[in-house]
């Protein structure tokens, strides 16, 4: 008996040992977690919500970029899963998943601004001269100063700026002056700055999520609607439209948030890759944007699509004729004189 007890004793040693080597060679850390220097933690998903076609320059950045960057800087604690297309729901219902937490992430257009003003601002009509202006003033101090109440009032966390582009009228007619835009019925979204801009120019407007409009367009619910080319593009709504024009009226950017309740509870380590991961694909897309419009604009006549680019007189009259919702910002605003001023500015 003595004997079966010294046995026990002397493998129960060796047991221990054994478990105290594996531990410190890391063979106790469980499925699911990984090291980052003070301690396992635990595998998290970051779900990416978007509204752009699986093909559209804002997915391949998102794919090629911040996906690989923040899974491999992350060492595997972080997962990211994109959903494009409005799987998640249309912009509004994702961002407000954004909000609430039950989507970790997204890329929606300005449609805050409703309740966070200034947000309102990059879509105000002919503001910026061109991509180099845009990066300019929204990476900088007054991109900074735009973002400031996103956080405080909606819980979300602004990380990057990125680009839908410059804004154009596709239509089922050649629109060659303002008078064309009268009785014109143009899909716009749903946001007062949008719709205001379609009616000053004499269009009717009718508000639907982007997710509706190749059939509007298809059955001619719609005449026409307003996007950048890649977008025209990439959801195919070349196959129901004829024309273009090269209007440049609104540069719309879209911005990268997170739920601040989530990205508060990730380590400093893991918020920094992830704010490293959404610059660099934000930058990225902006590249991609920038390079695509000749390839975009030679498809789209290649498929048929005529492209009209205003004369000076037609450029004009369209700018004239935002005079009056800039009159009512600057009047709600006193804020906003000043900010439109110090944008073009940054133009020089």
């Amino acid at each position: 008996m003595m004997k079966n007890k010294k046995a026990f004793a002397v493998l129960s040693s060796v047991a221990l040992v054994s478990s105290v080597f594996l531990a410190a060679c890391g063979g106790g850390e469980q499925s699911g977690s990984a090291e980052n220097g003070e301690g396992a933690v635990k595998a998290q998903t970051i779900k990416v919500a978007n509204y752009f076609a699986t093909d559209h320059p804002q997915n391949v950045a998102l794919n090629e970029k911040f996906k690989p960057l923040v899974e491999e800087g992350s060492k595997g604690t972080l997962k990211v899963e994109i959903y494009d297309n409005s799987k998640l729901g249309a912009e509004q219902e994702f961002y407000d998943g954004v909000r609430n937490g039950t989507i970790e992430m997204g890329i929606p257009g300005m449609i805050m601004q409703a309740d966070v003003e200034k947000m309102a601002v990059p879509e105000w009509p002919f503001l910026f001269k061109d991509y180099d202006h845009v990066e300019k003033v929204l990476n900088g101090p007054i991109g900074e100063e735009i973002t400031a109440d996103l956080e405080s009032k909606h819980g979300v966390t602004p990380l990057a700026w990125s680009a839908n582009g410059f804004r154009m009228f596709s239509s089922n007619k050649t629109l060659s002056s303002i008078d064309d835009f009268k009785g014109l019925r143009v899909r716009m979204p749903s946001i007062p700055n949008y719709i205001r801009q379609g009616e000053l120019l004499g269009a009717n407007v009718t508000p639907m999520p982007i997710s509706e409009v190749f059939t509007a367009l298809e059955q001619k619910v719609v005449d026409g609607q307003d996007n950048p080319i890649a977008t025209v593009r990439a959801s195919g709504w070349y196959e129901v439209q004829s024309d273009i024009l090269e209007s440049n009226h609104m540069f719309s950017p879209n911005i990268y948030i997170i739920n601040s309740k989530f990205f508060n509870g990730l380590t400093p380590e893991q918020q920094q890759v992830i704010r490293d991961a959404a610059a660099e694909s934000a930058k990225y897309e902006f590249e991609l944007m920038k390079k695509s419009y000749a390839d975009d604009k030679k498809f789209l006549e290649d498929n048929g699509v005529k492209f009209t680019t205003p004369d000076d007189k037609f450029k004009a009259d369209m700018e004239n004729a935002m005079k009056p919702l800039y009159d009512d910002i600057f009047a709600k605003y006193p804020w906003a004189k000043d900010m439109y001023d110090k944008i073009k500015a940054e133009a020089k």
